[in-house]
């Protein structure tokens, strides 16, 4: 474009803002705006009817990307997001609902001991999907969101047991923060292997599991399915480079710190 149709648009400012570098402490969010306004923050509601109403319509449409890529697999896979108002309960997609199909109104508020609250109290919880979000949502009150899907590249990658490597940018949005839970018990009908799995998640953003598929939480339904997202095609990736077997080059671990202190936050992940 000609400098004359861009005249209106460019700063005045003799003096524009510094681009921050590695070495200087500046809100992530900041640094990731060239000189202009940084991303929005979640958005705040006055109400907890209004929340959960937003956090119902995302998780929705969560459901209906995770359709359009392909991880719908009969009936296995599941989101959950803890209700704003009682931290003790969750909502959760019912049983048998194809993931395109899904709408706000479908979703299921369970309490941790397993008992139905609200929503659509006509529909049936996943049994294993039940075991599996009670004890991460039990372990982790900072997590509002999990996905949990068996998705293809995630179950080709978990068959080796193996944590992702930092290949490039973006999967440094895991680094140091994915696990590996290597101890896989069959469907996770049983409250043990809930536990076991929330066990080898930690404090981390998401976890692999072997021979079965990927798990991500975040603070919103948008960080966790992102999240989700991310690993999936990271997984592809990984793929990708261990069959051409050629020398792999890393990201460092100075590099990919920093790459995810800048980018992998609730708020950028959200937006």
């Amino acid at each position: 474009m000609a400098p004359s149709a861009v005249a209106d648009l460019l700063p005045t400012s003799s003096n524009p803002a510094p681009i921050p570098s590695k070495s200087q402490d500046v809100d992530a969010m900041s640094a990731m705006a060239h000189r202009g306004k940084a991303l929005p923050s979640i958005p705040k509601f006055a109400s907890h009817a209004e929340t959960r109403q937003w956090q119902l319509e995302h998780m929705a449409g969560a459901f209906r990307v995770f359709a359009s890529e392909g991880y719908a697999e009969g009936i296995s896979g599941h989101i959950s997001v803890r209700d704003p108002e009682y931290e003790d309960r969750f909502w959760i997609n019912p049983l048998g609902v194809h993931f395109g199909m899904l709408k706000a109104s479908d979703m299921i508020c369970v309490n941790l001991d397993g008992e139905v609250t609200g929503g659509n109290t006509a529909g049936s919880i996943n049994a294993a999907g039940f075991q599996i979000h009670s004890a991460v949502h039990r372990a982790r009150p900072d997590v509002h969101a999990i996905c949990h899907t068996h998705s293809v590249c995630g179950r080709a990658w978990s068959a080796f047991a193996k944590p992702l490597d930092m290949l490039n940018q973006d999967v440094c949005y895991f680094y140091k923060a994915h696990s590996v839970y290597a101890d896989y018990g069959g469907i996770a009908n049983e409250a043990s292997e809930g536990e076991k799995i929330a066990a080898s998640l930690g404090t981390g953003k998401a976890a692999i599991l072997l021979n079965h598929g990927l798990l991500t939480v975040g603070q919103t339904v948008d960080e966790a399915a992102y999240l989700f997202c991310l690993m999936e095609r990271s997984c592809k990736v990984q793929l990708a480079v261990e069959a051409a077997g050629l020398q792999k080059h890393f990201v460092s671990d100075e590099e990919a710190a920093y790459n995810f202190t800048m980018a992998s936050t609730p708020v950028s992940l959200t937006t």
